[in-house]
């Protein structure tokens, strides 16, 4: 099961967890049925091993052949078997996470047929460093893998997160400021690229992308990067408070929310820049030219009003009669800018 749906079964599973039902009967006969329709993940991620041969993506941590057989599972408690099921769940829904960003490079990106329509600077923007989003996302999972394999019992994940929050940086931040450039690019293609929309098309009808268009697997990084987090917040609740684990799940969970933060306020950044120079190209200055464009200026609000000119006020019979003529106003966080429409 791609990624895409994932998202869907997840919240599924709040729901019931919510409502305090037991989800595993329902996600196991959805992992059942999304096996045989997905595409296999050794033929798109060479990290998935564990849980390519472990079972589905749905598949419950107590259902792994593993951890039924053991003596030590009637040890756990109830609540300790929720905390290493919400381990689980950040493992399993990585792996689905990776399917489907090989497919959004394997199959979409490196397309020759979508290649040669492509400009090197479209294709730059449209695509951004999903790539290296992959590798990351790959190296992070074999990590996690690894550390099931060691301990399918009693492992522990949050100290992986931590450890690779510094790499999520360096390709999350600049993909997601890269947002507006995206969608821009993805419009105009499909509205002034004549070969764009009849190769992506047929691209998008490959069994293989299971009928998602390709701005759902574009978009997929925005997604993934704020369900970490939310991941890493339910294994928090979950944990013994006081217990070292609670300590690594809280950083893990503060450094993630920290690259959040950071990505959102890149993307403000990039649209308030992206005004400005849209701004910039409309406005003619006379005599003096002003500085418009500046990192640390953004527009707050904007509208036209009427000025009144006083100086050539006349009377009309019994009433005063004052001219007015229209002002557009900018107002920015330092600055006020007073233009009129070029005649």
């Amino acid at each position: 099961i791609l990624y895409q749906e994932y998202s869907d079964v997840a919240i599924n599973r709040e729901i019931q967890r919510q409502q305090g039902e037991e989800p595993g009967a329902e996600e196991e006969r959805l992992g059942v049925e999304g096996a045989g329709e997905a595409p296999s993940p050794s033929n798109l991620s060479p990290s998935s091993s564990f849980c390519s041969s472990r079972g589905s993506a749905f598949s419950l941590w107590q259902d792994i052949p593993d951890v039924q057989t053991s003596d030590q599972l009637d040890n756990f408690s109830n609540e300790e078997r929720k905390l290493q099921e919400a381990k689980f769940e950040l493992v399993t829904s990585e792996a689905s996470y990776i399917r489907s960003l090989a497919i959004a490079v394997d199959h979409f990106m490196l397309s020759q047929e979508l290649g040669e329509c492509l400009g090197t600077q479209d294709r730059q923007w449209l695509f951004s460093k999903l790539p290296e989003v992959k590798d990351v996302s790959e190296r992070f999972l074999q990590d996690l893998e690894h550390r099931l394999e060691e301990d399918i019992l009693r492992f522990d994940v949050c100290d992986i997160v931590l450890a690779h929050c510094p790499a999520l940086r360096r390709v999350y931040l600049p993909y997601v400021t890269n947002q507006a450039y995206q969608e821009q690019t993805y419009q105009r293609l499909l509205q002034e690229n004549a070969r764009f929309p009849g190769i992506l098309a047929r691209l998008e009808e490959d069994p293989i992308c299971q009928r998602l268009p390709l701005a759902s697997f574009l978009i997929l990084p925005f997604q993934r990067i704020t369900r970490l987090k939310m991941l890493v917040e339910n294994i928090l609740k979950r944990t013994t408070p006081g217990s070292r684990g609670e300590d690594t799940a809280t950083k893990a969970f503060n450094e993630l929310k920290k690259l959040i933060k950071e990505c959102n306020s890149s993307v403000q950044s990039m649209k308030r820049m992206e005004e400005l120079i849209h701004l910039n190209k409309k406005i003619h200055f006379e005599g003096k030219i002003f500085p418009l464009i500046s990192q640390s200026r953004w527009l707050v609000k904007h509208g036209e009003l009427l000025e009144v000119d006083t100086q050539t006020m006349s009377i009309s019979g019994s009433k005063f009669k004052l001219p007015t003529r229209p002002v557009y106003l900018h107002l920015f966080n330092d600055c006020l800018l007073l233009s009129r429409r070029k005649e």
